[in-house]
């Protein structure tokens, strides 16, 4: 089996529920409104998530804002990326594998001007051999095709083997397997109760680096 690993980006390689509330900082101080709104805001993310004409439709509702959604939007995904951290660990387990010889990509569901904003400013843009972005390619995950973009842009194939690593069940340990790879489950709590068919399953994705450095030894 080749050495591809490709990872998912939000909640696995980068905290976004970190960055979300300091954007929700960010937006209620900016607009004025009370300290508690962030609490609000949070908690609507959550529920509507990933809906974001959604949650900023209701945003727009709750405060009587003027811009219309789109604007809301259109700024959310210029200043996200400005909020993004990595997860401890991540830059330099991700420099580690392509030393030992991995092909390393992104594959992420989202907008492109939002998840490569967060690529380039968490510096993992400079550590990955390619990614694959679902609004930019016109495929989501779990779907094969979206793998087999990242895939190639980083020099592999989907028919040669390798990793996927994420922490949702369907878009990314489902897609997985539909994409003939074998996947690494981050679980975060957020899945109670349901089946999964990962190979392994880790509470972070520096574990799950560690699995592919093992597997490397192999």
């Amino acid at each position: 089996m080749q050495r591809l690993a490709l990872f998912d980006l939000d909640r696995t390689l980068v905290d976004l529920y970190a960055a979300f509330r300091r954007w929700a900082a960010e937006f209620v101080e900016q607009r004025r409104l009370e300290p508690e709104e962030v609490a609000w805001l949070v908690d609507l993310d959550r529920d509507v998530r990933p809906q974001r004409d959604l949650f900023f439709a209701r945003v727009r509702e709750r405060y009587a804002l003027a811009e219309p959604v789109g604007e809301l939007l259109a700024a959310y995904c210029r200043r996200m990326p400005h909020h993004v951290r990595c997860y401890p660990g991540v830059l330099d387990g991700l420099a580690e594998l392509r030393a030992l010889g991995w092909r390393v990509g992104v594959v992420t569901n989202g907008l492109p001007d939002n998840q490569l904003g967060k690529l380039r400013r968490t510096g993992l843009a400079d550590l990955i051999d390619g990614c694959a972005v679902s609004g930019a390619e016109g495929v989501r995950k779990p779907e094969r095709s979206l793998f087999e973009i990242a895939a190639r842009r980083c020099g592999a194939t989907l028919a040669d083997g390798g990793w996927m690593v994420g922490d949702n069940l369907i878009a990314d340990i489902q897609g997985a397997r539909t994409a003939g790879l074998r996947s690494i489950w981050i679980d975060r709590g957020t899945w109670p109760g349901h089946r999964h068919q990962a190979d392994h399953v880790v509470s972070d994705v520096v574990e799950a680096m560690a699995i592919l450095r093992a597997d490397t030894r192999d």
